[in-house]
């Protein structure tokens, strides 16, 4: 049993994806201390041929709160905002309606916290390409072994899950020592992410966009197709 343990990211990129469709449990750490400027509530699309961050704002936002704990600004006016600046960039992209009746189903989903509206907004991504995984959340399933160290932890919860092989990003070959999970009976993995490019509405192409980005301009078969494009290192 493959299992992965990531902080839930708002539309994360293609990769984030990558490292769903390797695995067969999918937990999402969000009991861990929010982190400024990092994915968990922004990301980027494509705006008149750039890169442009777009982002979900959170009330009174710290670092020494949990990302359960932080609660997310959303008005009306705001989302209003958000969606006009989505038509302006993608509305003639071929997957233009398909992609923002997501988008509009995950900001009307009355959502609290920013860990909510981002375990959201990975799961409507997965239901529309049809990805089936066994999701868990660390805090409702795992908040027993919240005391542990890091890596203990993430070896507890894999245990818990049956999990044989714990996979992670490549970004986390530093993290963790391959000694300590063997001595556990679990096989430490890394995703090596292939981005591939496609046909964008600019002259250049612009990588690692969120996967609204991918959405809107591939067919959710072709979609599917690049979530495979990766390698897997040990």
């Amino acid at each position: 049993m493959k299992v992965a343990i990531m902080q839930p990211y708002f539309f994360p990129y293609v990769g984030y994806f990558q490292l769903i469709d390797a695995v067969d449990t999918f937990v999402f750490y969000d009991d861990v201390n929010f982190i400024k400027k990092g994915f968990i509530n922004r990301n980027s699309i494509l705006l008149d041929g750039r890169a442009y961050k777009f982002m979900i704002p959170c009330k009174k936002l710290s670092q020494n709160k949990m990302i359960k704990e932080t609660y997310i600004d959303l008005s009306d006016s705001i989302i209003k905002k958000m969606l006009k600046t989505f038509k302006h960039a993608y509305h003639d992209a071929p997957f233009y309606n398909q992609t923002i009746e997501i988008i509009k189903r995950v900001f009307f989903s009355n959502c609290k916290s920013v860990s909510e509206i981002a375990i959201l907004s990975v799961k409507s991504i997965c239901d529309y390409l049809e990805i089936d995984k066994n999701w868990k959340i660390s805090s409702l399933h795992h908040n027993a072994s919240i005391g542990l160290e890091r890596e203990a932890r993430i070896i507890d919860i894999t245990k818990k899950e049956f999990g044989d092989v714990y996979i992670n990003m490549e970004s986390g070959k530093e993290l963790y020592d391959n000694k300590i999970f063997k001595h556990n009976n679990i096989r430490l993995n890394f995703l090596c992410p292939k981005l591939k490019n496609y046909k964008q509405s600019s002259e250049q192409f612009i990588p690692s966009l969120s996967i609204i980005d991918v959405l809107m301009f591939n067919k959710p078969k072709v979609v599917k197709e690049m979530l495979k494009a990766y390698r897997i290192d040990s």
